[in-house]
């Protein structure tokens, strides 16, 4: 029995998927690669509202903020209500943020558009005498900035992280994501973020859940990374589809701590089950 046979792909054997009502998908890797959608990812998302279920995305991708995310699926031939079908690390740093640290002052490891979203959301911003730092998905940062953070978790402040993925997919391959830079950042400081709140974690799950209204139990995470993605659902509760369009393959799976509900090979492969 070859690997695609043990591990049921593209198959429903036990019906799962008729449980589903929402579902809450990754972004690079599920449904598209840079600004290409997937193959079969528009008739697939089609085909969940036609049926009368919902979806949200849900990113770990902090390089953007909503308005970036909004802008591109329009120009990408999609548009969705951001309040309820945009869910990203982001949103989910800047609500932990207001509940366990309110009115603290921030330093962000960030691109200037989710400096703005953080800004809006209520958080204080100070690069200069923070009392927290947050590590979010920066392609623009230079060494000054990288090492004034380093700095100041050396420093011993709370350090919060949107999210732990080592790297983002691209249509060329992979660019280092903000994982890659906590790495970075150990080497120098020897400590990694206290709290990651991102995919795979119960912080964002909770966040998705209360603004969708939707039940665990009713609920599939789709993605293709397994420590973020799939982990998220095993975690907590809810199902996991797991996709081979994006980082991770089947190869990867005996050595994974988590192990996912259904595998297809993209969301394609979905829309007969639906």
């Amino acid at each position: 029995m070859d690997s695609r046979e043990r591990y049921h792909v593209n198959q429903d054997p036990q019906g799962i998927l008729a449980q589903i009502r929402h579902f809450a998908l990754d972004m690079d890797g599920t449904v598209y690669l840079d600004e290409t959608w997937i193959d079969g990812a528009q008739d697939f998302l089609k085909r969940i509202t036609e049926t009368g279920r919902t979806y949200c995305f849900m990113t770990n991708n902090s390089s953007k903020n909503a308005e970036v995310y909004v802008d591109k699926l329009h120009r990408m031939g999609l548009d969705i209500d951001p309040k309820t079908q945009l869910i990203t690390s982001g949103h989910a740093t800047i609500a932990y943020l207001n509940k366990h640290f309110p009115g603290k002052r921030v330093f962000l490891l960030g691109n200037p558009v989710l400096l703005e979203e953080f800004a809006a959301g209520g958080i204080s911003l100070d690069a200069q005498d923070p009392e927290v730092v947050v590590s979010a998905f920066d392609t623009s940062f230079d060494y000054a900035k990288l090492r004034a953070f380093c700095d100041f978790v050396r420093a011993g402040l709370p350090y919060i992280a949107t999210h732990p993925d080592y790297n983002c997919p691209t249509k060329t391959g992979f660019m280092p994501d903000i994982g890659a830079i906590h790495a970075y950042v150990q080497a120098s400081t020897g400590r990694m973020p206290d709290k990651v709140v991102g995919k795979p974690n119960r912080e964002i799950i909770d966040y998705m859940l209360g603004v969708v209204g939707a039940k665990p139990e009713e609920t599939t995470v789709v993605g293709d990374r397994l420590y973020t993605d799939i982990k998220s659902g095993v975690r907590n509760g809810l199902h996991s589809i797991f996709v081979l369009s994006g980082e991770a393959q089947l190869v990867d799976l005996p050595d994974s701590d988590v192990q996912p509900e259904l595998i297809f090979d993209s969301v394609k492969e979905l829309i007969p089950f639906l």
